[in-house]
C-alpha cells in the first residue's frame, strides 16, 4: 500500500507484482477560495480524508489490510502538517499489522512512476522533472542509481505557471488553465525572457516578475482582450527555458532515453515538446500516464516496491523531513 500525502492531495494506492490495483486521490477544494495551499487547512483536510481513502482503496483492490504486506508513505519532501498525518497513519497500521514501513522520498516516487507502465527504460536515461515545487534534470544511471544534475535555484515551473496564473487572475491550481488558454493563443505575442542562470540550474523567478511588469503597463481591459495570447506567450517562455538546460544536458551526458515527471508532466506542450525532442535527437522519450502525473499514491507505492524487495525498511522512529535530503 503506498500513502501520499505531501501537499493538498489524499491519496492511497494498492499495488501488486508491479500491477495497480487501485490508485484513490482525494482532492481539497478548499484551497481555491484563498488562491493556493494554505498548509494548516491542508493537513486538517487530510485528517479528514485519510481514512475514508484507505477504505476505497481496499474496497477497489479487492483486499482488506491482512493482504498488505508492507505499507509505503511520502516521508518528504513537503509541508510538514501534511507529511505528519500519512507518516503516522502508516505507522499505526504498520505497528498494528507488524508490516515492514517504506519511507519514500515524493521526488524519487515521480522518477519510479516512470516504470509503472514501462519495465524497459532504456538507460541511461535524462528525466525532467517539473512539479509545482521542484524543477529538476535527473539523470537515471544503467545501475538505477539518480544523479540531480540541474536543479531551480529559486521557484519551480510548476509555480511560476500557478503565480502567473494569479496575477492573471485565474482560478487555482492555475496551470492547467493557464495550458487550455494557451491552446488557442500566439506563443509569440510577446517575448518573456528566459533565465541566464549558468550550468543546468534553472530560475522561475524572473519570468513571473516579468509578467507582472508587463501587465502593469497595459490599458484596461487587456488582458481580458489577450488573455489566450498572454497565456501561450508565457508558457512559451517557461518551455523555452526547461528545453534550454535539457539540450545543453542531453548534449553533456548522452543518454539512451528522455523523459519526463511530476505534475506539470501532464501539460499538453510540455508533452508534445518532450516528443518531438527525443524524435529530433532520435532518442526515445518516456511520458506518465496523467493519472501518474500530479501527486498520487501509485508512484508511492512503485517506489516502496523497489525498497521492499531491497529489504531497505524504514524504522519506526524515523521522522519526516521537509525538503530534499
Amino acid at each position: 500500500m503506498g500513502i501520499e500525502s505531501s501537499c493538498d492531495d489524499t491519496a492511497v494506492s494498492v499495488m501488486k507484482k508491479g500491477k495497480v490495483l487501485a490508485n484513490i486521490i482525494a482532492s481539497q477544494k478548499i484551497h481555491e477560495s484563498w488562491g493556493g495551499v494554505v498548509p494548516e487547512l491542508a493537513s486538517r483536510a487530510h485528517q479528514a480524508n485519510i481514512l475514508p481513502t484507505i477504505k476505497r482503496a481496499l474496497e477497489m483492490a479487492g483486499v482488506d489490510l491482512k493482504s498488505i504486506d508492507g505499507i509505503a508513505f511520502t516521508q518528504g519532501p513537503g509541508l510538514a502538517g501534511s507529511l505528519l498525518v500519512g507518516m503516522n497513519v502508516a505507522k499505526g497500521l504498520g505497528i498494528g499489522l507488524g508490516i515492514p514501513l517504506l519511507g519514500i522520498n515524493h521526488i524519487q516516487a515521480h522518477i519510479a512512476a516512470l516504470f509503472i507502465e514501462n519495465d524497459n527504460i532504456e538507460l541511461p536515461c535524462l528525466v525532467l522533472l517539473v512539479s509545482g515545487g521542484h524543477t529538476n534534470l535527473i539523470l537515471i544511471n544503467k545501475d538505477y542509481s539518480c544523479d540531480i544534475v540541474g536543479r531551480t535555484i529559486d521557484d519551480a515551473a510548476g509555480e511560476a505557471f500557478d503565480k502567473g496564473a494569479k496575477i492573471l487572475g485565474l482560478a487555482y491550481p492555475g496551470g492547467p488553465l493557464i495550458d487550455k488558454f494557451a491552446a488557442t493563443g500566439d506563443k509569440n505575442f510577446h517575448s518573456f525572457p528566459i533565465s541566464k542562470v549558468p550550468g543546468l540550474d534553472y530560475s522561475f523567478s524572473g519570468i513571473k516578475t516579468s509578467l507582472l511588469y508587463y501587465l502593469k503597463k497595459q490599458e484596461k481591459g487587456f488582458i481580458e482582450r489577450h488573455l489566450n495570447d498572454i497565456c501561450a506567450s508565457y508558457q512559451k517562455g517557461i518551455m523555452d527555458s526547461l528545453f534550454q538546460k535539457l539540450t545543453k544536458a542531453n548534449m553533456q551526458y548522452e543518454p539512451k532515453s528522455i523523459a519526463i515527471a511530476g505534475g506539470v508532466s501532464a501539460n499538453s506542450t510540455l508533452r508534445e515538446r518532450i516528443v518531438e525532442f527525443g524524435s529530433n535527437q532520435n532518442i526515445k522519450s518516456y511520458i506518465p500516464s496523467f493519472q501518474f502525473c500530479t501527486d498520487n499514491a501509485a508512484m508511492i507505492a512503485a517506489a516502496g516496491a523497489m525498497v521492499f524487495d531491497l529489504k531497505e525498511y524504514t524504522p519506526l522512529e524515523s521522522n519526516l523531513y521537509t525538503k530534499w535530503k
